[in-house]
């Protein structure tokens, strides 16, 4: 037997001894798959409420942003509020005086305090009143610094608003006053109520994606929301108060039809399936309107444990959608 005869007789008895490994692990895994017994884990069927919401996020913004500016050129004399200060329409906010008043003033300073208190007497400053219920946003000015009458030496805002940037395919279930919940980035564990202000008629569209802007005013604008930042916004499409929920991977599907496993007493008999009517489901829970009761416990398969696997799996129902 040459060489080459030699050495093609053991690359054959090599390859079949390596299939025939191969079969041994595979029959074992088979059994072992067979026999294994899949693993539940107990949930229970109880009431909550339950919230359908879409998600955006936004920029707060004045809804109206006033800038004030003086009537003429002058002098700063008193500045009577500060930034985020809120005030009344009419409240003064701060003394000026014309460039003449003030060149008059300094005159007079060096004659004196009674000089001084004459022309103060004489040519009175000058108020500047807030034109608007609101709250101050900017202050640009500071006593004894000069200004043009072109010069806006404060800034306020009625009303600060998140300007959410919807997508199209979502604006359809955005409507006036709807409710929304609104978290600032800087602030993500405050998060405080809102409802929809207003829906913009016309697009944007950027890097061929559409959306609308949706204003979002505050319940009650809190203290630390300011101008510029960033936040996101819930719209509560829809809701239920005191619904009978259980997890949504406790919900299976086969045939268009939803069911639940039921445990029993005797481990090695398999779960019951009870056939159900489902509602609302926000992904991680969902609404039993028929076939389960409050308090029941019903099984979870789970995940990764047990080669036998349910033909049946549990819907990930999209938001908002219902289930027969």
């Amino acid at each position: 037997m040459t060489i080459k005869e030699t050495a093609r007789k053991y690359r054959g008895v090599i390859a079949l001894a390596v299939f025939v490994m191969l079969g041994i692990a595979a029959a074992v895994y088979w059994n072992a798959s067979r026999d294994a017994q899949p693993s539940y884990r107990e949930v229970t069927a109880t009431r909550g409420d339950l919230e359908v919401t879409i998600l955006s996020t936004g920029v707060v913004q004045p809804r109206n942003r006033l800038e004030i500016k003086p009537p003429v050129a002058g002098r700063a004399d008193e500045v009577l509020v500060a930034e985020g200060e809120a005030v009344k329409k009419g409240q003064i906010l701060a003394w000026m005086s014309s460039t003449e008043r003030a060149a008059l003033i300094d005159a007079a300073r060096a004659k004196g305090p009674d000089e001084v208190k004459r022309w103060q007497d004489i040519y009175r400053a000058t108020p500047v009143l807030a034109p608007i219920n609101g709250t101050v946003i900017l202050r640009n000015i500071e006593p004894g610094q000069t200004f043009t009458g072109n010069d806006a030496v404060l800034v306020m805002s009625d009303l600060l608003t998140v300007k959410a940037q919807v997508d199209e395919t979502d604006i359809a279930q955005i409507r006036l006053r709807q409710p929304a919940h609104i978290t600032l980035d800087a602030y993500p564990d405050r998060p405080f109520a809102g409802r929809v202000d207003q829906v913009a008629y016309d697009a944007k569209t950027v890097n061929n994606v559409t959306t609308y802007e949706v204003d979002v005013l505050p319940g009650k604008t809190p203290s630390f929301m300011r101008s510029g930042m960033t936040a996101n916004v819930s719209f509560v499409v829809e809701w239920r108060q005191n619904a009978l929920l259980v997890p949504s991977d406790a919900v299976k599907s086969r045939d268009d039809h939803l069911y639940v496993l039921l445990p029993s007493t005797n481990s090695n008999v398999t779960p019951a399936e009870r056939e159900i009517k489902t509602g609302l489901s926000d992904g991680k829970r969902t609404e039993i309107l028929e076939g389960v009761t409050e308090g029941e416990k019903l099984l979870v398969l789970r995940v990764g444990v047990g080669a036998q696997t349910d033909a049946a799996s549990s819907p990930l129902m999209p938001f908002g959608r219902k289930k027969k």
